[in-house]
């Protein structure tokens, strides 16, 4: 994408995220990777007035292992978390969800943006006004909820116990202290209680494996009881995931991590079949996505910070909180969630 067409779409996203004449903003990338990004954004905060600055943190050694959330460049450099936590918001160029760095800067007030996803996708999910009410009255929804279903064709029938942890939305953009958000997202999600998770999910062909980044060709069965995953059963995928799983030696990675639903209409459930890399938001974001994770729950605030982490958006569920229809076999059954496709 031409630089200036992208830094017009980081003045649009500043924007939107609140940015004006005086705040600090930090800038924070790794190695050589998306240094056209930093450029762009603070040539974008600029031109807004904002105190712009950029933190460059050296490329990971070789033989340091394969991505893993919650471990970032941040660890071990103390000097480093204090300068991002005095600013008013932080854009994050390497992915920090999970770190207790994030959690440590949000807690000092700061406000973090995540953006990893490719160029054209940037542009093509913008964050919306309308978009972002519509995640709202989702996250209104789930904040009161005690109870959170799941059920499908497929044979999913599971039951979360609602109302330990917080409710996020994301709307792709931020422009309140000590919140964090992702450019592109669209969904709401919470997690359940430690031991509140018990039913069975079955995945169906289409639905997505992240981070393996692939689709589900044969159904998938876990069985969970009290939150903690028992069996994983199935062909060729369920031996992929347990296989992944495995590496990370970690037995907190059989834990549900957090759940929710996906409002983006223009967001691509086909997104692999041109996939340009980043963390798959597209995916996640997708109208009508039913997703549940496994592994960490620490970003609510819970004790599991394992970095055994995957996300399943899962097509053609239904959710219902405290019985009331969310989703509906893989459509929004609110009237102020829809969109109007017509």
């Amino acid at each position: 994408m031409d630089r200036s067409v992208f830094t017009e779409l980081c003045l649009e996203q500043l924007k939107q995220s609140g940015v004006h004449e005086g705040e600090k903003v930090v800038v924070l990338s790794q190695g050589d990777e998306r240094l056209d990004y930093a450029d762009a954004f603070l040539a974008a905060g600029q031109r807004l007035g904002a105190r712009m600055y950029h933190l460059r943190l050296p490329a990971p050694l070789p033989g340091d292992g394969g991505w893993a959330v919650g471990q970032t460049g941040l660890a071990g450099n103390p000097e480093a978390v204090e300068a991002l936590k005095k600013a008013d918001m932080v854009v994050d160029l390497i992915f920090l969800l999970f770190s207790p760095e994030q959690m440590a800067i949000q807690a000092a007030g700061a406000r973090v943006l995540t953006a990893v996803e490719p160029a054209p996708l940037l542009g093509r999910l913008m964050p919306t006004k309308q978009l972002r009410e519509r995640v709202e009255v989702g996250v209104e929804y789930m904040k009161k909820a005690k109870t959170l279903r799941i059920t499908s064709k497929a044979g999913t029938d599971v039951l979360y116990k609602m109302g330990v942890y917080p409710t996020v939305g994301e709307y792709g953009c931020t422009d309140e202290a000590g919140r964090w958000d992702h450019w592109p997202a669209a969904f709401v999600f919470s997690g359940a209680a430690d031991d509140g998770v018990d039913g069975q999910i079955v995945l169906a062909p289409g639905d997505v494996l992240l981070p393996l980044n692939i689709y589900v060709r044969e159904p998938v069965i876990y069985t969970i009881e009290k939150g903690f995953i028992q069996d994983i059963r199935g062909g060729l995928e369920a031996d992929l995931i347990k296989s992944y799983m495995k590496t990370f030696n970690d037995p907190r990675g059989m834990g549900m991590s957090h759940v929710g639903w996906g409002l983006d209409h223009r967001a691509n459930w086909h997104g692999l079949c041109d996939f340009g890399g980043g963390m798959g938001m597209e995916l996640r974001s997708f109208y009508g996505n039913v997703m549940f994770s496994t592994g960490p729950n620490n970003e609510l605030g819970g004790p599991n910070d394992t970095a055994c982490h995957l996300d399943i958006p899962m097509r053609g569920c239904s959710l219902f909180l405290d019985d009331e229809p969310m989703v509906l076999d893989g459509d929004i059954a609110v009237k102020e969630m829809q969109h109007n496709f017509d």
